[in-house]
């Protein structure tokens, strides 16, 4: 596919905060276009869609965010007949986060502005902003909008085991591995983990190292998550699933092909989802690839909201 054929790929966030007890959002007036839209922007190489769409609104707007539940995609095609495709999250931006972002009018942005949904529905330049406003103001209407999130990811590609003569534990990643462990820590960074947990298997903490180093957490290696200590049964997987919804922080868990789909099964289980295509793909994935289960946050009983999985 030629470069004038292929897609361009973006992200955006939904930033809102509550005001008088309703929901305001952030919508932006850009400068070149002289439209109002919501804040987006196109993906760089070697990023991934998470990593893009704090980037970019740390880069128009001044505002830190983290990423919440996410909002789906729109496309649309361009007027150089490019076909273009945003992926939408959420974020809630706090009093702190507000104070301290700073904003100066430029070239892109000529202002930021904050308005009640029903304003902003009126105020945007585009139909697919109306429509992804929408899809925020469903989730919000149904108690969703908090969550934390449980981020299971496969480790990197690794040295083969038939290959490689030492114990399988021992076996480290290969190049693309490393690459694979680079490319998907700015991604995972992007939803604010407060805990990292990995297998006790030397591919797997190499995998999620450089997300230790960016975010500047411990990592707990766990016997748990390992494939030697696998078990069919799943009982110490469903244990240590509990122990972490019960705790309503952020985590990621880096583990193995066999052992992932048992921990999808436990935080769908825990959760009573039915499971669906997007269960079974978060289940299912490839070396270097991860997976995100949103939960609403202050729920007595889990209730998962949101299912997404990324591709190294």
């Amino acid at each position: 596919m030629s470069a004038a054929n292929t897609p361009v790929l973006a992200a955006g966030i939904v930033c809102w905060r509550v005001v008088d007890g309703k929901p305001r959002v952030l919508l932006v007036h850009r400068t070149v276009h002289k439209d109002v839209s919501l804040p987006k922007g196109k993906l760089d190489p070697g990023e991934m869609l998470p990593e893009t769409a704090v980037r970019e609104i740390l880069e128009e707007t001044g505002l830190s965010v983290d990423l919440g539940v996410p909002l789906g995609s729109v496309h649309y095609t361009l007027a150089n007949g490019r076909d273009k495709y945003v992926h939408y999250w959420s974020a809630e931006v706090n009093d702190h986060t507000l104070e301290i972002a700073k904003f100066t009018p430029n070239g892109e942005i000529s202002a930021l502005e904050w308005l009640p949904l029903a304003k902003a529905r009126k105020k945007v330049s585009y139909t697919h902003d109306i429509d992804i406003l929408d899809r925020f103001a469903a989730v919000y209407d149904a108690g969703n909008a908090r969550t934390f999130a449980m981020i299971a990811v496969r480790h990197g590609k690794a040295v083969p085991g038939e290959t490689w003569d030492g114990p399988d534990a021992t076996r480290p990643l290969m190049h693309r591995g490393t690459d694979q462990a680079a490319t998907i820590a700015g991604s995972i960074a992007a939803f604010a983990p407060d805990r990292i947990l990995s297998s006790t298997a030397a591919r797997c903490l190499a995998t999620i190292t450089p997300l230790a180093q960016r975010t500047e957490l411990e990592i707990k290696a766990t016997d748990d998550l390992s494939q030697d200590s696998y078990s069919s049964n799943g009982k110490a997987i469903t244990a240590l699933v509990a122990k972490r919804l019960k705790k309503q922080q952020t985590a990621v868990l880096c583990s193995h092909g066999p052992v992932l789909p048992q921990i999808v099964s436990a935080l769908a289980e825990a959760s009573h989802a039915k499971p669906d295509s997007q269960l079974r793909a978060a289940a299912l994935l490839n070396t270097g690839d991860f997976s995100v289960l949103h939960f609403a946050r202050g729920s007595k009983k889990p209730r998962l909201v949101a299912v997404e999985t990324h591709e190294s």
